[in-house]
């Protein structure tokens, strides 16, 4: 065990941070003292060296570094560079499991049923022809009859008016998947992103809807098949989950909430006031078309199997599957920065022989509501004492008063330790907003933490993240690749992409099908180069006169190579982020002076 300062953190909103000019949060223990005496000045002198720029003016300007402390970085950094050691630095987002194994382009070379069926769904839609058929030839007048006795017997109001005026007589395709009014009211995706995959209390395997689009693997060849577990699973199954007001035991029809026209302003006022059956019942015909249209496009007994082989792939062989490549790939890493990482993952490394290998560091204040966190791998080799402190709540503490910055409990852990040659590091992970907005504010909060500290300001800094930056960013809207180069370069950073990363050096490459909720966001398979998030998102940050870059390499494959213009995940790669990794060597003292 170590310092864990972040658990007295306590952050008011879990997706915003506000640190106002009033008081803010209390700070860790370790901390709170000085940090109450400095923020102030360290906030000024923060803005100023902003502008000004250069990471040893700024590391050491606030506060006296400790002496003995100074003498100690020198001489390590100076015993590394004599001895000819290296550091090894990895860093991935390994990305959170994702419930629809179909809802994004794949590279499954395995299965050339899989581009067939991918390319015949999208057909369907794209151009269905007589195939759009009325919604009552799939989901059926028997269906509704069903449906309704069903939802007048939990007290719902009826909405049979809305099926024979209006439901029944729509398209499937031009009329219900693809109408753009139906997905702002959110009649279709809200039910849906409730009910799709619900995490259960006492059980490691979630409780899936028997849809086409999440990891159900009950028998949906026909749609009478589909129909008599889908009532049954919304009105008859109980499931004990944990909410906001505690632990309940529930049918999965009382999960539902009602969608209110303050929030989503296209519903109508007599839609809101019947939202609760007309959502289940649109969520019903939304589920039928799915399985018709899977049932139209490719037999049932070669989608259902290429389905199964693809949520033990990607679901529930994700963890194995990146806990080997960490293990057999890059055990030799001195340091590893990962990023949403669940409590599961963790629980799991540390039983494995990472566990024998690295130091598993995780936030004191662990994320388990999304259940993604920050992580940082240290070799017990490289670091024999381990972390010394958790600094995470001082880095959040540290950002300019009155900045709301997008983070999430769990993005950031920042962690101390001390390597074999005496050398103080302080290591970040941090995981960024899918924008990439509080990438800059993040980096200069963490240099803001080791100014306001004599004994952080001589500590070198490791920083592995997800930074979302993307390489033709919308202005305002997105973090661009370039400007984030130069925010860090003010700082006297590098990175392992040097001082001007190349915008087209991609280490993301995935794209929406059409198999997923929101249509508008699908790409056609020509275009998943052209219109999928192909971006410059993952760096490894650290002093421009501490280390130098020997070598780095980036990886989509787990065998240290990248193949560009591939979709990934695959099979074999179970993230849709590449891992990065870089070699870094001590700077010699003559070169910086």
């Amino acid at each position: 065990q170590y310092p864990r300062d972040s658990m007295a953190y306590d952050r008011r909103n879990p997706n915003l941070y506000h640190r106002s000019g009033g008081g803010g949060n209390a700070l860790p223990s370790s901390y709170r003292n000085k940090a109450l005496l400095i923020i102030a000045a360290t906030a000024l002198y923060t803005a100023f060296l902003y502008h000004s720029g250069g990471a040893g003016q700024f590391l050491g300007g606030s506060v006296t570094p400790d002496p003995a402390l100074v003498e100690a970085a020198r001489n390590g950094l100076s015993n590394m560079a004599s001895s000819g050691r290296k550091l090894q630095i990895s860093t991935w987002n390994i990305a959170a499991i994702n419930n629809n194994p179909f809802e994004y382009w794949i590279t499954y070379d395995e299965n050339p049923e899989y581009e067939n069926i991918m390319t015949n769904i999208e057909a369907f839609l794209e151009a269905p022809g007589d195939k759009d058929v009325a919604v009552s030839e799939v989901f059926t007048e028997d269906m509704f009859t069903e449906l309704e006795k069903r939802m007048e017997g939990v007290g719902w109001d009826n909405v049979r008016s809305y099926w024979d005026d209006d439901f029944k007589k729509r398209k499937i395709i031009s009329g219900f998947m693809k109408d753009p009014l139906l997905g702002s009211k959110r009649l279709a995706s809200m039910p849906d992103r409730i009910t799709n995959t619900i995490n259960v209390v006492g059980s490691d395997q979630p409780v899936c809807r028997p849809t086409v689009i999440n990891m159900y693997d009950g028998d949906l060849s026909n749609l009478q098949l589909w129909w008599s577990a889908w009532e049954k699973f919304i009105f008859d199954t109980e499931l004990t989950i944990d909410g906001k007001e505690g632990t309940r035991t529930d049918p999965v029809y009382k999960m539902l909430q009602p969608i209110k026209k303050s929030k989503y302003p296209d519903i109508t006022e007599e839609e809101e006031a019947v939202s609760l059956p007309l959502q289940t019942m649109c969520g019903a015909i939304f589920d039928a078309i799915l399985v018709h249209m899977m049932n139209t496009v490719s037999q049932p007994d070669v989608w259902q199997s290429l389905k199964k082989t693809m949520v033990e792939n990607l679901n529930s062989q994700k963890v194995p599957h990146t806990l080997d490549i960490l293990e057999t790939v890059y055990s030799d890493s001195d340091i590893v920065t990962l990023q949403e990482v669940s409590a599961s993952f963790i629980d799991q490394a540390r039983k494995r022989a990472l566990g024998q290998t690295f130091w598993i560091v995780s936030p004191g204040d662990l994320d388990a509501v999304r259940d993604q966190n920050s992580v940082i791998f240290l070799k017990k080799e490289t670091f024999p004492a381990g972390p010394s402190a958790e600094i995470t709540a001082l880095v959040e503490n540290s950002f300019e008063e009155g900045v709301d910055v997008p983070i999430a409990k769990g993005d950031i852990l920042s962690i101390t330790a001390t390597d074999r040659d005496g050398i103080p590091f302080v290591i970040t992970s941090f995981h960024g907003d899918t924008n990439g907005l509080a990438t800059k504010p993040v980096l200069s909060a963490v240099l803001a933490a080791m100014a306001s500290d004599s004994t952080l300001t001589t500590h070198k800094l490791v920083f592995g993240l997800d930074a979302n930056t993307y390489e033709n960013a919308k202005p305002g809207k997105q973090q661009d690749v370039l400007e984030w180069a130069e925010h860090y370069v003010s700082y006297g950073l590098t990175s392992c992409w040097g001082d001007k990363p190349n915008p087209a050096n991609y280490t993301t490459f995935n794209s929406r099908t059409y198999l997923q909720p929101q249509l508008n966001k699908a790409c056609k398979k020509s275009d998943k180069r052209a219109n999928g998030d192909v971006n410059p998102k993952d760096f490894i940050v650290f002093g421009k006169e501490d280390f130098k870059v020997v070598q780095t390499w980036k990886d989509n494959t787990g065998e240290k190579k990248y193949v560009e213009d591939m979709a990934f995940p695959t099979l074999k790669f179970p993230s849709d982020h590449g891992i990065l990794a870089t070699i870094i060597s001590p700077v010699s003292p003559t070169a910086v002076e």
